[in-house]
Protein backbone atom coordinates (compact mmCIF):
# COMPACT_ATOMS: atom_id res chain seq x y z
CA UNK A 1 0.00 0.00 0.00
CA UNK A 2 1.42 3.32 -0.78
CA UNK A 3 2.06 5.77 1.88
CA UNK A 4 -0.25 8.22 0.86
CA UNK A 5 -3.12 5.91 1.19
CA UNK A 6 -1.85 5.34 4.40
CA UNK A 7 -1.41 8.45 5.13
CA UNK A 8 -5.13 9.31 3.87
CA UNK A 9 -6.16 6.81 5.91
CA UNK A 10 -4.84 8.23 8.92
CA UNK A 11 -6.31 12.15 8.31
CA UNK A 12 -9.53 10.43 7.87
CA UNK A 13 -9.72 8.22 11.43
CA UNK A 14 -8.04 11.09 13.35
CA UNK A 15 -10.76 13.94 12.08
CA UNK A 16 -13.41 11.03 13.38
CA UNK A 17 -11.85 10.94 16.53
CA UNK A 18 -12.04 14.80 16.51
CA UNK A 19 -15.31 14.66 15.72
CA UNK A 20 -16.77 12.55 18.09
CA UNK A 21 -14.47 14.09 20.98
CA UNK A 22 -16.11 17.37 19.78
CA UNK A 23 -20.39 16.04 19.77
CA UNK A 24 -19.27 14.70 23.26
CA UNK A 25 -18.86 18.25 24.36
CA UNK A 26 -20.76 20.12 21.96
CA UNK A 27 -24.31 18.73 20.90
CA UNK A 28 -27.25 20.12 19.22
CA UNK A 29 -30.19 18.78 18.03
CA UNK A 30 -32.04 20.79 14.71
CA UNK A 31 -35.95 20.67 14.06
CA UNK A 32 -36.62 20.56 10.46
CA UNK A 33 -40.40 20.45 10.49
CA UNK A 34 -42.27 22.98 9.28
CA UNK A 35 -44.37 23.67 12.51
CA UNK A 36 -41.18 23.23 14.91
CA UNK A 37 -43.12 21.18 17.02
CA UNK A 38 -40.56 19.40 17.81
CA UNK A 39 -38.78 22.78 19.29
CA UNK A 40 -39.87 23.52 23.04
CA UNK A 41 -41.47 26.88 24.12
CA UNK A 42 -39.09 28.54 26.33
CA UNK A 43 -42.02 28.52 28.99
CA UNK A 44 -41.52 24.45 28.69
CA UNK A 45 -38.09 24.95 28.68
CA UNK A 46 -38.43 26.80 32.05
CA UNK A 47 -40.64 24.26 33.52
CA UNK A 48 -37.69 21.66 33.66
CA UNK A 49 -35.01 24.16 34.23
CA UNK A 50 -35.12 23.82 37.95
CA UNK A 51 -35.16 19.86 38.58
CA UNK A 52 -32.41 18.68 40.41
CA UNK A 53 -33.86 15.58 41.17
CA UNK A 54 -34.42 12.14 38.79
CA UNK A 55 -37.30 12.52 37.62
CA UNK A 56 -38.74 9.03 35.92
CA UNK A 57 -41.32 8.88 33.03
CA UNK A 58 -42.89 5.83 32.62
CA UNK A 59 -45.18 5.95 29.47
CA UNK A 60 -47.74 2.57 29.44
CA UNK A 61 -47.90 2.80 25.62
CA UNK A 62 -45.12 0.07 23.86
CA UNK A 63 -46.15 -3.40 22.80
CA UNK A 64 -45.76 -4.87 18.93
CA UNK A 65 -49.63 -4.89 18.37
CA UNK A 66 -50.36 -1.05 18.72
CA UNK A 67 -53.13 0.06 16.02
CA UNK A 68 -50.90 2.73 13.52
CA UNK A 69 -52.45 6.05 15.17
CA UNK A 70 -51.30 5.09 18.65
CA UNK A 71 -47.99 3.88 17.07
CA UNK A 72 -47.64 7.59 15.80
CA UNK A 73 -48.52 8.68 19.03
CA UNK A 74 -46.19 6.76 20.67
CA UNK A 75 -43.39 7.95 18.31
CA UNK A 76 -44.62 11.92 19.22
CA UNK A 77 -44.13 10.97 22.56
CA UNK A 78 -40.89 9.84 22.49
CA UNK A 79 -39.65 12.61 20.22
CA UNK A 80 -41.09 15.35 22.77
CA UNK A 81 -39.47 13.50 25.76
CA UNK A 82 -36.39 13.83 23.65
CA UNK A 83 -36.60 17.06 23.70
CA UNK A 84 -37.31 17.53 27.58
CA UNK A 85 -34.39 15.44 28.51
CA UNK A 86 -31.77 16.90 25.96
CA UNK A 87 -32.83 20.75 27.95
CA UNK A 88 -32.42 18.74 31.41
CA UNK A 89 -30.26 15.60 32.00
CA UNK A 90 -32.30 14.40 35.37
CA UNK A 91 -35.02 13.54 33.31
CA UNK A 92 -35.36 9.97 32.14
CA UNK A 93 -38.00 8.13 30.10
CA UNK A 94 -38.90 4.44 29.35
CA UNK A 95 -42.15 2.44 27.55
CA UNK A 96 -44.51 -0.04 29.43
CA UNK A 97 -46.12 -2.74 28.00
CA UNK A 98 -48.99 -3.34 30.51
CA UNK A 99 -49.96 -6.32 28.58
CA UNK A 100 -46.67 -7.90 28.31
CA UNK A 101 -46.97 -10.80 30.45
CA UNK A 102 -50.40 -12.43 29.05
CA UNK A 103 -51.03 -14.20 32.26
CA UNK A 104 -50.79 -10.88 34.46
CA UNK A 105 -52.80 -8.69 31.94
CA UNK A 106 -56.07 -8.42 33.66
CA UNK A 107 -54.60 -7.81 37.02
CA UNK A 108 -52.17 -4.98 35.78
CA UNK A 109 -55.12 -3.26 33.79
CA UNK A 110 -57.33 -3.80 36.91
CA UNK A 111 -54.70 -1.70 39.29
CA UNK A 112 -54.04 0.21 36.50
CA UNK A 113 -57.61 1.62 36.54
CA UNK A 114 -57.88 1.57 40.43
CA UNK A 115 -55.49 4.39 40.29
CA UNK A 116 -57.30 6.55 37.96
CA UNK A 117 -56.02 5.57 34.70
CA UNK A 118 -59.36 4.92 32.52
CA UNK A 119 -58.61 2.96 29.54
CA UNK A 120 -59.16 3.74 25.92
CA UNK A 121 -61.38 1.15 23.84
CA UNK A 122 -59.89 0.95 20.46
CA UNK A 123 -61.43 -1.14 17.51
CA UNK A 124 -59.33 -2.43 14.70
CA UNK A 125 -59.63 -4.08 11.61
CA UNK A 126 -57.73 -6.14 9.98
CA UNK A 127 -58.13 -7.97 6.36
CA UNK A 128 -62.17 -7.65 7.82
CA UNK A 129 -61.64 -9.15 11.15
CA UNK A 130 -62.90 -6.06 13.32
CA UNK A 131 -61.88 -6.37 17.36
CA UNK A 132 -61.76 -4.30 20.07
CA UNK A 133 -58.81 -3.86 23.03
CA UNK A 134 -58.07 -1.89 25.85
CA UNK A 135 -55.24 0.42 25.69
CA UNK A 136 -53.99 3.00 28.28
CA UNK A 137 -52.32 6.04 26.87
CA UNK A 138 -51.16 7.63 30.11
CA UNK A 139 -47.61 8.61 31.30
CA UNK A 140 -46.95 8.73 35.47
CA UNK A 141 -44.25 11.30 35.76
CA UNK A 142 -42.33 10.34 39.09
CA UNK A 143 -39.16 11.79 41.69
CA UNK A 144 -38.90 11.08 44.76
CA UNK A 145 -42.07 11.86 46.46
CA UNK A 146 -44.81 12.65 43.90
CA UNK A 147 -46.64 10.90 40.83
CA UNK A 148 -48.59 12.82 38.13
CA UNK A 149 -50.62 11.15 35.81
CA UNK A 150 -50.98 12.25 32.08
CA UNK A 151 -52.78 11.69 30.05
CA UNK A 152 -51.96 11.11 26.33
CA UNK A 153 -55.25 10.77 24.72
CA UNK A 154 -57.31 13.66 24.37
CA UNK A 155 -61.34 13.36 24.20
CA UNK A 156 -63.17 14.90 21.44
CA UNK A 157 -66.75 13.88 20.98
CA UNK A 158 -67.45 12.71 17.76
CA UNK A 159 -63.97 12.64 16.45
CA UNK A 160 -62.44 9.96 14.69
CA UNK A 161 -58.84 8.18 16.05
CA UNK A 162 -57.03 10.24 13.84
CA UNK A 163 -58.27 13.50 14.85
CA UNK A 164 -57.81 12.57 18.30
CA UNK A 165 -54.42 11.69 17.75
CA UNK A 166 -54.16 15.14 15.70
CA UNK A 167 -55.31 16.68 19.05
CA UNK A 168 -53.62 14.63 21.56
CA UNK A 169 -49.99 15.13 19.88
CA UNK A 170 -50.98 18.91 19.98
CA UNK A 171 -51.04 19.10 23.53
CA UNK A 172 -48.36 16.80 24.30
CA UNK A 173 -45.67 19.53 25.24
CA UNK A 174 -48.33 21.04 27.44
CA UNK A 175 -49.39 18.34 29.27
CA UNK A 176 -45.59 16.92 29.99
CA UNK A 177 -44.76 20.59 30.85
CA UNK A 178 -47.88 21.00 33.13
CA UNK A 179 -46.62 17.50 34.65
CA UNK A 180 -43.07 18.70 35.34
CA UNK A 181 -44.73 22.39 36.59
CA UNK A 182 -46.70 20.25 38.94
CA UNK A 183 -43.49 18.73 40.60
CA UNK A 184 -41.47 21.59 40.67
CA UNK A 185 -44.49 23.80 42.51
CA UNK A 186 -42.63 24.42 45.80
CA UNK A 187 -44.97 27.72 47.33
CA UNK A 188 -48.58 27.43 45.89
CA UNK A 189 -50.71 30.09 45.09
CA UNK A 190 -53.83 30.46 47.41
CA UNK A 191 -57.32 30.27 46.05
CA UNK A 192 -60.65 31.12 48.04
CA UNK A 193 -63.66 30.00 47.25
CA UNK A 194 -66.71 31.96 48.82
CA UNK A 195 -69.57 30.78 51.09
CA UNK A 196 -72.70 33.09 52.30
CA UNK A 197 -74.83 33.69 49.65
CA UNK A 198 -76.21 29.93 48.79
CA UNK A 199 -73.24 29.35 46.63
CA UNK A 200 -73.00 25.19 45.75
CA UNK A 201 -71.91 23.17 48.25
CA UNK A 202 -68.48 21.33 48.75
CA UNK A 203 -69.40 18.11 47.61
CA UNK A 204 -70.78 19.78 44.16
CA UNK A 205 -67.35 21.10 43.35
CA UNK A 206 -65.40 18.22 44.89
CA UNK A 207 -63.82 16.90 41.61
CA UNK A 208 -63.02 20.65 40.49
CA UNK A 209 -61.25 21.50 44.02
CA UNK A 210 -59.29 17.82 43.99
CA UNK A 211 -58.38 18.68 40.86
CA UNK A 212 -56.54 22.21 41.50
CA UNK A 213 -55.08 21.10 44.73
CA UNK A 214 -52.40 19.74 42.40
CA UNK A 215 -51.25 23.83 41.84
CA UNK A 216 -53.05 25.68 44.74
CA UNK A 217 -54.10 25.52 48.35
CA UNK A 218 -57.44 26.01 48.97
CA UNK A 219 -59.71 27.82 51.71
CA UNK A 220 -62.99 28.97 52.28
CA UNK A 221 -64.08 32.68 52.88
CA UNK A 222 -67.67 33.28 54.20
CA UNK A 223 -68.89 36.59 53.54
CA UNK A 224 -71.15 36.61 56.43
CA UNK A 225 -68.92 37.92 58.46
CA UNK A 226 -69.44 41.34 56.58
CA UNK A 227 -71.79 42.10 58.60
CA UNK A 228 -69.76 42.66 61.74
CA UNK A 229 -66.21 42.49 60.95
CA UNK A 230 -65.54 43.82 57.46
CA UNK A 231 -62.43 44.92 57.84
CA UNK A 232 -60.91 41.13 58.99
CA UNK A 233 -62.98 39.59 56.48
CA UNK A 234 -61.11 41.54 53.81
CA UNK A 235 -57.94 41.55 55.29
CA UNK A 236 -57.91 37.48 54.97
CA UNK A 237 -59.85 37.87 51.81
CA UNK A 238 -56.65 39.38 50.34
CA UNK A 239 -53.97 36.68 51.54
CA UNK A 240 -55.73 34.74 48.73
CA UNK A 241 -54.54 35.19 44.91
CA UNK A 242 -57.84 34.16 43.45
CA UNK A 243 -61.46 33.83 44.81
CA UNK A 244 -64.24 31.24 42.85
CA UNK A 245 -67.60 32.47 43.31
CA UNK A 246 -69.57 28.98 42.26
CA UNK A 247 -74.01 29.93 41.39
CA UNK A 248 -74.34 32.08 44.27
CA UNK A 249 -78.62 31.73 44.52
CA UNK A 250 -78.82 34.69 47.76
CA UNK A 251 -78.50 38.17 46.78
CA UNK A 252 -75.10 40.09 47.92
CA UNK A 253 -75.17 43.12 50.28
CA UNK A 254 -74.01 46.08 49.04
CA UNK A 255 -71.14 46.18 52.22
CA UNK A 256 -70.26 42.45 50.76
CA UNK A 257 -70.28 44.08 47.24
CA UNK A 258 -67.77 46.48 48.54
CA UNK A 259 -65.17 43.96 50.24
CA UNK A 260 -65.28 41.74 46.97
CA UNK A 261 -64.56 45.11 44.89
CA UNK A 262 -61.30 46.17 47.10
CA UNK A 263 -60.21 42.57 46.63
CA UNK A 264 -60.24 42.81 42.80
CA UNK A 265 -58.83 46.35 42.65
CA UNK A 266 -56.34 45.04 45.00
CA UNK A 267 -54.91 42.42 42.35
CA UNK A 268 -57.36 39.51 43.59
CA UNK A 269 -58.32 37.75 39.94
CA UNK A 270 -61.56 36.12 40.53
CA UNK A 271 -63.60 33.29 38.88
CA UNK A 272 -67.62 33.64 38.67
CA UNK A 273 -70.21 31.36 37.64
CA UNK A 274 -73.52 32.94 37.83
CA UNK A 275 -77.22 31.73 37.42
CA UNK A 276 -79.42 35.14 36.59
CA UNK A 277 -82.28 32.70 35.85
CA UNK A 278 -83.87 30.34 38.98
CA UNK A 279 -84.74 26.84 37.32
CA UNK A 280 -83.46 23.58 38.21
CA UNK A 281 -83.63 20.33 36.37
CA UNK A 282 -84.76 18.04 38.95
CA UNK A 283 -88.17 20.60 39.72
CA UNK A 284 -89.64 18.89 36.48
CA UNK A 285 -89.46 16.00 37.86
CA UNK A 286 -93.52 16.32 38.94
CA UNK A 287 -96.78 15.35 38.20
CA UNK A 288 -97.38 18.13 35.61
CA UNK A 289 -93.49 17.99 34.59
CA UNK A 290 -93.27 21.72 34.35
CA UNK A 291 -92.02 25.08 36.79
CA UNK A 292 -91.84 28.69 36.31
CA UNK A 293 -88.07 29.91 35.33
CA UNK A 294 -87.53 33.01 37.47
CA UNK A 295 -85.09 35.71 37.35
CA UNK A 296 -82.69 35.57 40.08
CA UNK A 297 -82.08 38.75 41.91
CA UNK A 298 -78.37 39.16 43.01
CA UNK A 299 -77.77 42.88 43.35
CA UNK A 300 -74.85 42.52 41.42
CA UNK A 301 -75.77 44.25 37.91
CA UNK A 302 -73.75 47.51 38.73
CA UNK A 303 -70.67 45.35 39.99
CA UNK A 304 -70.36 43.51 36.89
CA UNK A 305 -71.55 46.58 34.58
CA UNK A 306 -68.85 48.54 35.94
CA UNK A 307 -66.21 46.03 34.44
CA UNK A 308 -68.50 46.37 30.84
CA UNK A 309 -70.72 43.05 31.52
CA UNK A 310 -74.39 42.45 31.60
CA UNK A 311 -75.41 38.99 32.35
CA UNK A 312 -79.06 38.76 30.95
CA UNK A 313 -82.44 36.74 32.83
CA UNK A 314 -82.79 34.68 29.82
CA UNK A 315 -82.49 31.17 28.99
CA UNK A 316 -80.50 29.88 25.76
CA UNK A 317 -82.25 27.81 23.77
CA UNK A 318 -80.16 25.42 21.49
CA UNK A 319 -80.26 23.32 18.80
CA UNK A 320 -76.67 21.93 19.44
CA UNK A 321 -77.60 20.68 22.78
CA UNK A 322 -77.06 18.05 25.20
CA UNK A 323 -79.51 15.06 26.04
CA UNK A 324 -81.08 14.12 29.12
CA UNK A 325 -82.57 10.95 30.34
CA UNK A 326 -86.27 10.66 31.03
CA UNK A 327 -87.79 6.82 32.54
CA UNK A 328 -90.69 5.27 31.09
CA UNK A 329 -92.82 2.95 32.53
CA UNK A 330 -92.93 1.59 35.58
CA UNK A 331 -90.99 -0.97 38.09
CA UNK A 332 -88.82 -3.38 36.48
CA UNK A 333 -90.48 -2.29 32.88
CA UNK A 334 -89.06 1.02 33.35
CA UNK A 335 -86.51 2.00 30.29
CA UNK A 336 -84.20 5.25 30.68
CA UNK A 337 -84.23 6.94 27.05
CA UNK A 338 -81.54 9.95 26.56
CA UNK A 339 -83.72 12.66 24.68
CA UNK A 340 -82.82 16.21 23.41
CA UNK A 341 -82.99 18.91 25.70
CA UNK A 342 -82.36 22.22 23.89
CA UNK A 343 -81.58 24.13 27.30
CA UNK A 344 -78.44 22.34 27.93
CA UNK A 345 -76.35 23.72 24.92
CA UNK A 346 -73.36 21.45 24.20
CA UNK A 347 -70.91 24.29 23.06
CA UNK A 348 -67.72 24.14 21.20
CA UNK A 349 -64.44 25.91 21.42
CA UNK A 350 -63.45 28.36 18.27
CA UNK A 351 -59.46 28.10 19.45
CA UNK A 352 -59.75 32.01 20.17
CA UNK A 353 -57.56 31.45 23.32
CA UNK A 354 -55.06 29.36 25.47
CA UNK A 355 -57.80 29.02 27.61
CA UNK A 356 -60.14 27.00 24.79
CA UNK A 357 -58.41 25.85 22.55
CA UNK A 358 -57.83 22.47 21.15
CA UNK A 359 -60.60 21.78 24.33
CA UNK A 360 -63.40 19.06 24.21
CA UNK A 361 -67.30 20.26 24.24
CA UNK A 362 -68.65 22.45 26.90
CA UNK A 363 -71.74 21.15 28.95
CA UNK A 364 -73.86 24.61 29.67
CA UNK A 365 -77.26 24.25 31.39
CA UNK A 366 -79.98 26.28 31.96
CA UNK A 367 -77.39 29.05 30.81
CA UNK A 368 -77.88 32.84 30.19
CA UNK A 369 -76.35 35.45 28.40
CA UNK A 370 -73.77 38.04 28.28
CA UNK A 371 -73.68 41.56 27.19
CA UNK A 372 -70.15 43.25 26.11
CA UNK A 373 -70.25 47.21 27.15
CA UNK A 374 -67.88 49.31 25.96
CA UNK A 375 -65.01 50.39 28.12
CA UNK A 376 -61.26 50.53 29.05
CA UNK A 377 -61.20 46.93 29.41
CA UNK A 378 -60.18 43.93 27.00
CA UNK A 379 -62.90 41.85 26.86
CA UNK A 380 -62.19 38.00 25.14
CA UNK A 381 -65.73 36.35 24.53
CA UNK A 382 -64.26 32.28 25.53
CA UNK A 383 -68.29 30.60 24.69
CA UNK A 384 -71.16 31.15 22.53
CA UNK A 385 -73.90 29.43 21.91
CA UNK A 386 -73.99 27.55 18.18
CA UNK A 387 -75.38 29.64 15.45
CA UNK A 388 -78.41 27.86 15.92
CA UNK A 389 -80.18 28.85 19.33
CA UNK A 390 -81.68 31.62 20.90
CA UNK A 391 -83.16 33.69 24.01
CA UNK A 392 -85.74 33.25 25.76
CA UNK A 393 -87.31 35.56 28.90
CA UNK A 394 -88.43 34.65 32.28
CA UNK A 395 -90.51 34.58 33.53
CA UNK A 396 -91.62 31.13 31.46
CA UNK A 397 -93.32 28.34 32.17
CA UNK A 398 -90.37 25.09 31.43
CA UNK A 399 -92.09 21.86 30.56
CA UNK A 400 -90.72 18.47 29.74
CA UNK A 401 -93.15 18.43 27.07
CA UNK A 402 -91.01 20.23 24.40
CA UNK A 403 -89.16 16.68 23.75
CA UNK A 404 -92.28 15.90 21.76
CA UNK A 405 -92.51 19.30 19.84
CA UNK A 406 -89.95 19.61 17.01
CA UNK A 407 -88.50 22.81 17.28
CA UNK A 408 -89.44 25.49 14.51
CA UNK A 409 -85.60 26.46 13.18
CA UNK A 410 -87.00 29.40 11.95
CA UNK A 411 -86.81 30.70 14.99
CA UNK A 412 -83.45 29.90 15.96
CA UNK A 413 -81.46 32.79 14.06
CA UNK A 414 -80.10 34.71 16.81
CA UNK A 415 -77.54 32.59 17.44
CA UNK A 416 -73.49 33.30 18.71
CA UNK A 417 -74.57 34.53 22.41
CA UNK A 418 -71.95 34.82 24.32
CA UNK A 419 -71.58 33.09 27.84
CA UNK A 420 -68.09 33.38 29.10
CA UNK A 421 -66.26 36.43 28.92
CA UNK A 422 -62.82 37.17 30.07
CA UNK A 423 -62.23 40.87 31.47
CA UNK A 424 -58.45 42.25 31.64
CA UNK A 425 -56.91 45.12 32.40
CA UNK A 426 -55.99 47.96 35.28
CA UNK A 427 -59.35 47.47 36.97
CA UNK A 428 -61.47 50.57 39.09
CA UNK A 429 -63.38 50.22 41.78
CA UNK A 430 -67.16 50.05 41.14
CA UNK A 431 -67.64 51.67 43.94
CA UNK A 432 -65.46 55.41 42.16
CA UNK A 433 -67.33 58.22 42.93
CA UNK A 434 -70.38 57.04 45.21
CA UNK A 435 -70.94 56.49 48.73
CA UNK A 436 -69.25 53.68 49.86
CA UNK A 437 -71.65 51.17 52.01
CA UNK A 438 -68.95 51.13 54.91
CA UNK A 439 -65.62 52.36 56.18
CA UNK A 440 -62.64 50.10 55.47
CA UNK A 441 -58.97 50.85 55.77
CA UNK A 442 -56.44 50.57 52.24
CA UNK A 443 -59.30 51.37 50.10
CA UNK A 444 -57.85 51.98 46.42
CA UNK A 445 -59.85 53.47 43.57
CA UNK A 446 -57.93 51.96 41.09
CA UNK A 447 -56.14 49.06 41.06
CA UNK A 448 -53.42 47.40 39.01
CA UNK A 449 -53.32 44.91 35.98
CA UNK A 450 -55.55 41.92 36.75
CA UNK A 451 -58.36 39.67 35.17
CA UNK A 452 -61.76 38.01 35.83
CA UNK A 453 -63.93 35.26 34.13
CA UNK A 454 -67.46 35.63 34.61
CA UNK A 455 -70.00 32.67 33.08
CA UNK A 456 -73.27 32.89 32.83
CA UNK A 457 -74.04 29.35 33.99
CA UNK A 458 -73.52 28.08 38.04
CA UNK A 459 -73.76 23.85 36.92
CA UNK A 460 -70.56 24.45 34.69
CA UNK A 461 -68.14 23.48 37.98
CA UNK A 462 -70.49 21.42 39.36
CA UNK A 463 -69.78 17.36 39.54
CA UNK A 464 -72.72 14.83 39.49
CA UNK A 465 -73.10 12.29 42.18
CA UNK A 466 -73.69 8.49 42.49
CA UNK A 467 -74.39 7.11 46.00
CA UNK A 468 -73.23 10.18 47.83
CA UNK A 469 -69.50 9.85 45.91
CA UNK A 470 -68.83 12.64 43.93
CA UNK A 471 -68.30 11.50 40.00
CA UNK A 472 -65.76 14.08 37.93
CA UNK A 473 -66.86 17.09 36.57
CA UNK A 474 -68.25 16.64 33.17
CA UNK A 475 -68.98 13.31 33.24
CA UNK A 476 -73.12 12.70 32.57
CA UNK A 477 -73.59 8.85 34.37
CA UNK A 478 -77.00 9.33 32.75
CA UNK A 479 -75.33 9.16 29.36
CA UNK A 480 -71.72 8.32 29.99
CA UNK A 481 -70.37 10.82 27.79
CA UNK A 482 -68.09 13.03 29.09
CA UNK A 483 -67.63 16.99 28.43
CA UNK A 484 -64.56 19.40 28.50
CA UNK A 485 -65.98 21.23 31.49
CA UNK A 486 -63.13 20.66 33.99
CA UNK A 487 -60.29 21.06 31.87
CA UNK A 488 -61.75 24.18 31.04
CA UNK A 489 -62.08 25.69 34.06
CA UNK A 490 -58.39 24.24 35.68
CA UNK A 491 -57.39 26.48 32.18
CA UNK A 492 -59.17 29.45 33.25
CA UNK A 493 -57.47 29.49 36.86
CA UNK A 494 -54.22 28.46 35.60
CA UNK A 495 -54.55 31.34 32.70
CA UNK A 496 -55.21 34.00 35.74
CA UNK A 497 -53.03 32.58 38.19
CA UNK A 498 -49.86 31.79 35.78
CA UNK A 499 -47.12 33.81 35.60
CA UNK A 500 -44.44 31.90 33.50
CA UNK A 501 -46.58 31.60 30.55
CA UNK A 502 -46.92 27.74 30.62
CA UNK A 503 -50.26 28.14 29.70
CA UNK A 504 -49.65 29.76 26.17
CA UNK A 505 -47.91 26.52 24.76
CA UNK A 506 -51.72 25.78 24.10
CA UNK A 507 -51.45 27.87 21.20
CA UNK A 508 -48.96 25.70 19.51
CA UNK A 509 -50.14 24.51 16.20
CA UNK A 510 -49.41 20.99 15.10
CA UNK A 511 -50.39 19.57 11.93
CA UNK A 512 -49.57 15.65 11.09
CA UNK A 513 -49.86 14.60 7.56
CA UNK A 514 -52.78 11.43 8.08
CA UNK A 515 -53.34 8.73 5.93
CA UNK A 516 -55.99 8.65 4.33
CA UNK A 517 -58.07 5.07 4.90
CA UNK A 518 -60.34 4.74 2.11
CA UNK A 519 -57.24 5.29 -0.28
CA UNK A 520 -55.60 2.80 1.55
CA UNK A 521 -58.55 0.07 1.34
CA UNK A 522 -58.47 1.07 -2.76
CA UNK A 523 -55.04 0.91 -3.20
CA UNK A 524 -53.80 -2.38 -0.78
CA UNK A 525 -53.38 -4.37 -3.44
CA UNK A 526 -51.24 -1.88 -5.96
CA UNK A 527 -49.29 -0.98 -3.37
CA UNK A 528 -48.46 -4.71 -1.95
CA UNK A 529 -47.38 -5.61 -5.83
CA UNK A 530 -45.54 -2.59 -5.77
CA UNK A 531 -43.42 -3.26 -2.93
CA UNK A 532 -43.04 -7.13 -2.73
CA UNK A 533 -43.31 -7.67 -6.34
CA UNK A 534 -41.12 -4.65 -7.73
CA UNK A 535 -38.00 -5.69 -5.72
CA UNK A 536 -38.47 -9.34 -6.81
CA UNK A 537 -38.83 -8.32 -11.17
CA UNK A 538 -35.83 -6.08 -10.49
CA UNK A 539 -33.48 -8.88 -8.68
CA UNK A 540 -34.55 -11.16 -11.17
CA UNK A 541 -33.62 -8.78 -14.51
CA UNK A 542 -30.29 -7.75 -12.46
CA UNK A 543 -29.67 -11.37 -12.57
CA UNK A 544 -30.36 -12.58 -15.66
CA UNK A 545 -28.46 -9.10 -17.20
CA UNK A 546 -25.26 -10.58 -15.09
CA UNK A 547 -25.08 -14.12 -16.45
CA UNK A 548 -25.96 -12.66 -20.00
CA UNK A 549 -22.57 -10.35 -19.85
CA UNK A 550 -20.93 -13.06 -17.43
CA UNK A 551 -21.66 -15.73 -20.67
CA UNK A 552 -20.66 -12.70 -23.02
CA UNK A 553 -17.37 -12.21 -21.34
CA UNK A 554 -16.05 -15.76 -20.42
CA UNK A 555 -17.99 -17.74 -22.84
CA UNK A 556 -16.06 -19.83 -25.20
Amino acid sequence: MKKSAVFSIVKVVILLVIINVAGHYFYARFDLTEDRRYTLSQAAIDAVSTIENPVVVDVLLDGDQLPSEFIRLRQETKQILEEFASENKNIKFSFINPKEDPSQAEVTMAQLESIGLKPANVTTEDNGKVSQEKLFPWAMVTNSTTTVKVPLLKNKLGAAMEDRINNSVQNLEYAFADAFTKLGIKEKKRIAVIKGNGELADISIADYLSAIRDYYNIGAITLDSVATNPQNVLDQLKTYDLAIIAKPTEAFTDAEKYVLDQFVVDGGKSLWLVDQVAIELDSLFNPKGSAMAYPRELNLNDFFFSYGLRINPVLVSDLYFTQIVLASGEGNSSQYNPVPWYYNPMVFSRDNHPITNNLEAVRFQFSNTIDTLKNNYKKTILYWSSPLSRPEGTPKQISLDIINTPPDKAKYNEGNLPLAVLVEGEFSSAFANRVKPLNLSGVKEKGVENKMLVIADGDLIKNQLRGGIPLELGFDKWTNNFYGNKEFLINAINYQLDDTGLINIRNKKVTIPLLDQNKILEQKRKWQLINIGLPVVIVIIFGMTFNYFRKKKYGS
